[in-house]
């Protein structure tokens, strides 16, 4: 299998899940400020929250739900200039965790009959996918959600970069609105990373779920955020989950969002919470919490989303790296401690979130750092199920 990675963007959003894995779990430490609701310790949780402070992460907020119950904790602030601390509470961006949701809905489209994951991309979009070598006909709804398509990835092109992972460009491009479909334009003025469906090649792809909310849209005549809505966020009653559209402020309770563009991680720290997020539409829009993310990979695992065909279709997986693999929105990821988790990591300007369960629903994890420079995710999620 030859995983490839284009660009830093790319690689930014699934690094949680890609990267290799640790060589063994945080060292325990003792309880401490920021706690809350401790129906265990998670004392190696706590710690590795508290090395991604001490990396420079501004703030961590995390929920688990586990047999004993749900646990909280806060690290760190959630505004520098007033030094507030994180909440449980938060309400952060999601970036790709936004992917889950999306499949989910595509997946129950089809458990209804209205489409078929073998469907091309040009069933439904007729036209839309074509040039320098793109064809729709030829790529599926299953290759879409699994980035198996090889459409170019739009957040690797050079000029959607300048506007967004530099300091100027960033400032002055951080309200624009996009088109769903200008995003597909931007990536098919690039050539494919390879044909649809070649054996051993798999890329991360943002365009695919642009395309795939696209196809969403075309199904059921609405928005493919009002049936995020009406299909997973109500039934669930997931109160801190929403899709933002071109909204840019953040719900409260929230705290700030921070980044220091272009990797630059000895110069100044920015405030970059408000913003568009329509530059990211399906690929990276939604915002929720900690508790809500929780309940929907419970809910999504045990089956209360999907009848078990779909699921079935949901877990299938390619190999993405040593101990990662990605079905249809959905990552599955085996621990240094041989736990297996499924979920997804998402990044955008000033967020990176991580969430996972285990396949029977029964231990899951959802955290964020409100920065975008530093900090372990993987020793995070390493310390919750392997450190005890």
């Amino acid at each position: 299998m030859r995983t490839r990675m284009r660009s830093a963007a790319a690689a930014a959003v699934v690094a949680a899940a890609l990267s290799a894995v640790l060589a063994a779990p945080a060292v325990a430490a003792p309880p401490g400020p920021g706690a809350a609701s401790t129906t265990g310790d998670h004392r190696a949780t706590r710690q590795a929250m508290r090395a991604a402070v001490d990396a420079g992460v501004p703030g961590v907020t995390a929920t688990v739900r586990d047999r004993r119950g749900t646990w909280s904790a806060t690290a760190g602030v959630g505004d520098l200039r007033t030094g507030q601390e994180r909440s449980p509470h938060d309400r952060y961006r999601i970036g790709s965790v936004t992917k889950t949701f999306v499949a989910t809905v595509l997946l129950q489209l089809e458990a209804e009959g209205r489409l078929s994951l073998d469907d091309t991309v040009d069933t439904w979009l007729p036209g839309l996918v074509t040039g320098n070598g793109h064809d729709g006909t030829r790529i599926t709804l299953r290759q879409l959600l699994n980035h198996t398509s090889g459409i170019f990835n739009y957040t690797a092109d050079e000029d959607y970069q300048r506007r967004y992972s530099t300091e100027e460009g960033f400032f002055e491009h951080r309200y624009d609105t996009w088109a769903p479909k200008d995003l597909v334009r931007v990536a098919l003025a690039h050539e494919p990373s390879f044909e649809p469906g070649a054996p051993g090649e798999w890329e991360y792809s943002n365009t695919n779920y642009v395309l795939a909310a696209l196809v969403i849209e075309q199904a059921t005549g609405r928005p493919y955020g009002e049936e995020v809505r009406r299909r997973v966020i109500e039934p669930l009653h997931l109160t801190a989950t929403s899709v933002p559209g071109t909204r840019v402020s953040l719900p409260r309770p929230s705290s700030r969002a921070y980044s220091k563009p272009a990797s630059a991680v000895t110069g100044p720290t920015h405030d970059v919470t408000l913003l568009n997020p329509s530059r990211a539409f399906a690929a990276g829009e939604m915002i929720s919490d900690s508790e809500d993310l929780n309940r929907f990979h419970r809910a999504l695992l045990t089956g209360r989303l999907l009848p078990p065909e779909q699921l079935d279709e949901m877990t299938t997986t390619v190999p993405v790296g040593p101990g990662h693999d990605y079905g249809l929105g959905l990552m599955r990821m085996t621990l240094s401690c041989g736990v297996t988790i499924w979920g997804h990591s998402g990044g955008i300007s000033g967020s990176r979130t991580v969430a996972g369960t285990t396949e029977d629903g029964r231990h899951s994890l959802a955290f964020n750092f409100n920065g975008d420079w530093a900090g372990d995710t993987e020793a995070v999620v390493e310390a919750e199920f392997c450190g005890g």
